[in-house]
């Protein structure tokens, strides 16, 4: 059975690989490991591209190393959603009984992935572009698309949870199975250090990672 894999890029990137050292991540690998019984016909990867903050310069750098990686693999489309960067004042949680209580910060805000992931997933599932469809995501805002696509179109859907504790809401949409993605397959779904592009470039994992 052929299966479509959509990707919450930020939601995967938070949910386990934030601190740890599976970010050169192999979506191909990890979703064949993932989903062994099925085949894997699409696997949608949705992001934005970081911006250069004064606390992690580098981000862009890696972001588009690793962009470039996902590019080597056939079945991995890359969809771009934005990413905002804004200073912003808002309240402090315990503010002080003398001075201010609100403070500036630095506001990222990702738009778009899970609106497209909605999309793709949903026109996706209407043209029978697959028998099977996969979100690796915990976020609860996607519950109806996934609800429609399992129920209404009578697909078999799957949940690859990047975090520990399933969203409770997102269980509701009643899918066909749920997996937890954890470390073993992360740790087995890593590039090599150094990836060839179809030109003969050299794609070579960020230092830090």
């Amino acid at each position: 059975m052929r299966i479509n894999v959509y990707v919450d890029g930020f939601n995967l990137y938070y949910g386990c690989l934030k601190g740890r050292p599976y970010k050169w991540l192999n979506l191909e690998k990890m979703c064949e490991l993932l989903l062994r019984r099925f085949e894997v016909n699409r696997i949608r990867y949705f992001t934005a591209l970081v911006k250069e903050r004064p606390d992690n310069l580098h981000a862009p750098v890696r972001q588009q190393a690793y962009l470039r990686a996902l590019g080597t693999l056939p079945s991995v489309e890359v969809h771009l959603g934005s990413f905002l960067t804004k200073p912003t004042r808002m309240l402090l949680a315990t503010p002080p009984v003398v001075g201010p209580r609100t403070v500036e910060v630095i506001k990222t805000e990702e738009k778009g992935s899970d609106v497209n992931l909605a999309t793709y997933l949903l026109v996706d599932a209407f043209r029978d572009d697959a028998e099977a469809f996969a979100v690796v995501s915990n976020d609860s805002d996607l519950t109806e698309p996934i609800r429609i696509v399992r129920h209404e179109l009578g697909k078999v859907v799957g949940l690859l949870n990047p975090q520990k504790v399933p969203s409770q809401r997102l269980l509701t949409c009643q899918p066909t199975f749920t997996r937890q993605i954890r470390e073993g397959v992360l740790g087995a779904s890593q590039f090599p250090q150094r990836v060839i592009d179809d030109a003969g470039a050299v794609i070579r994992k960020p230092g830090e990672w």
